[in-house]
C-alpha cells in the first residue's frame, strides 16, 4: 500500500534551482530531509503530504495532527524511522 506521511517543515535548504529544494520535515520529532519541489509555495511551519521522499500538498495543521495520531495508534512510527 502507498501511504502519504504527514509532517512538519522546521526549515528549508534553498537551492538555485527549484527542482532541487529540500527541507527538513518533522515526523512527531524524527527529522527527514524532503524534496519539495512538488510545493514551491511551501514554507517553515507549513505541513506537508510526505511520499517516497516528496512533499505531494500542504495540509491542514488540524488534519496532520489527527492522521499522525492514527499512525501511531497503528504503531507505523517504527516504519518512518527506518526509512
Amino acid at each position: 500500500m502507498c501511504l502519504a506521511i504527514p509532517g512538519k517543515i522546521i526549515s528549508i535548504i534553498e537551492r538555485p534551482d527549484e527542482t532541487f529544494r529540500l527541507g527538513k520535515v518533522s515526523f512527531g520529532g524524527i527529522i527527514k530531509e524532503v524534496n519539495l519541489c512538488m510545493v514551491p509555495e511551501a514554507k517553515i511551519d507549513d505541513y506537508v503530504l510526505v511520499h517516497v521522499g516528496v512533499a505531494i500538498s500542504i495540509v491542514d495543521e488540524e488534519e496532520a495532527k489527527i492522521t499522525f495520531d492514527y499512525l501511531k495508534q497503528m504503531n507505523e512510527i517504527e516504519e518512518i524511522k527506518n526509512n
